[in-house]
């Protein structure tokens, strides 16, 4: 079967290709793609990646259309949530009980997830029900949260900054909230075009007692206005460059968790390892694959403790992709979370 799909680099050079999908072997299964969550990374190769296009997408809930012998997981018909990469369950990590150290991942064999159809191990994919399927792909997104928040090892009643008002880091602030912490700021860029404003105003309804606008204002000053001595944790979900701020707000002993990146040459950053020594700050980065905490993701966004409807503001097809990424990457159109409905 012949399958239209995505694939991007620099410039919002995207480009639609044909390629073709082959029966089920023996362990795979043909999913219908119904929804796929545009991601920052796609937003980074679409304007940073210089090499051959990418092939983009990765936040897919689909449907199963074909099984192979002998898969027995998963039938004709399903729900399910398709995880880009996937640990393999037989390496020494995964059999150690570390299985986040996977080296051997199952993956999606080159396949946009901007894409009609894919063909993925049976492994690969998670059940799920009492979802639509533009709000169940963000159950990929909500894993990579929730591994960051969980890593901070939030204090009960404790404080928190989330550098960065994306989806990923709407989220991290909603879950540092039901782990428990007492006071939670999110900091962005000013709201001056319709982007920042949305998600800035989705801030205040996700329960963050604090939205600081970079450059309007000081993310250290009105942090430590609250915490003299800086707050317990801070989670960065912006470009690396926003470490500088995570530094001059954490506290004694405190925890950052960066899980920002940027492909386009600021990802180098100046480090005072002797602050980081005598000030006793641990710097937990976070890279969620293999895939993990994907039922509780999905779990979360199934009973409405994660509001996706507040998140998915809007969806788009093969003809509006280049225009949507442009507005999101432009900040013209109030886009939190955009997501592809690639079969309509």
């Amino acid at each position: 079967m012949k399958s239209r799909g995505l694939y991007g680099k620099k410039f919002l050079d995207i480009e639609e290709r044909n390629i073709e999908i082959g029966v089920a072997d023996e362990d795979h299964v043909i999913v219908k793609v119904h929804a796929c969550g545009v991601c920052g990374t796609d937003l980074h190769f679409v304007g940073e990646w210089t090499a051959e296009q990418m092939p983009l997408g990765h936040e897919i809930a689909a449907e199963v259309i074909e099984v192979g012998k002998n898969v027995t997981s998963v039938k004709p018909g399903d729900r399910v949530i398709v995880e880009d990469c996937t640990m393999c369950g037989i390496c020494a990590a995964c059999k150690s009980g570390q299985p986040q150290f996977c080296r051997n991942m199952y993956n999606m064999e080159g396949q946009p997830g901007m894409g009609q159809y894919l063909s993925v191990r049976f492994n690969c994919l998670d059940k799920f029900e009492g979802l639509d399927y533009p709000i169940a792909c963000l159950t990929e997104p909500l894993a990579v949260s929730l591994t960051a928040v969980l890593n901070a090892e939030i204090p009960l009643g404790g404080s928190v900054v989330v550098l960065g008002p994306g989806p990923l880091g709407l989220m991290a602030a909603r879950l540092a909230k039901l782990q428990g912490a007492g006071f939670v700021a999110i900091t962005g860029l000013p709201a001056d075009n319709p982007r920042e404003k949305a998600r800035l105003e989705l801030a205040e309804r996700f329960g963050c007692d604090l939205v600081i606008q970079v450059g309007r204002q000081s993310v250290e000053d009105e942090i430590k206005t609250r915490f003299p001595d800086g707050v317990d944790r801070v989670i960065v979900s912006s470009p690396p460059q926003s470490l500088y701020d995570a530094f001059k707000v954490i506290r004694f002993g405190g925890i950052i968790t960066p899980f920002g990146l940027h492909f386009g040459g600021k990802n180098v950053i100046q480090l005072d390892v002797n602050d980081l020594i005598f000030r006793k700050i641990t710097l937990r980065p976070t890279f969620a694959e293999p895939a993990i905490n994907f039922p509780i993701s999905n779990r979360l966004l199934r009973d409405g403790l994660i509001d996706g409807r507040a998140l998915v503001t809007h969806t788009f097809g093969f003809d509006e992709a280049k225009g949507i990424m442009q507005a999101i990457i432009d900040g013209s159109q109030p886009i939190v979370k955009a997501v592809m409905l690639p079969n309509g």
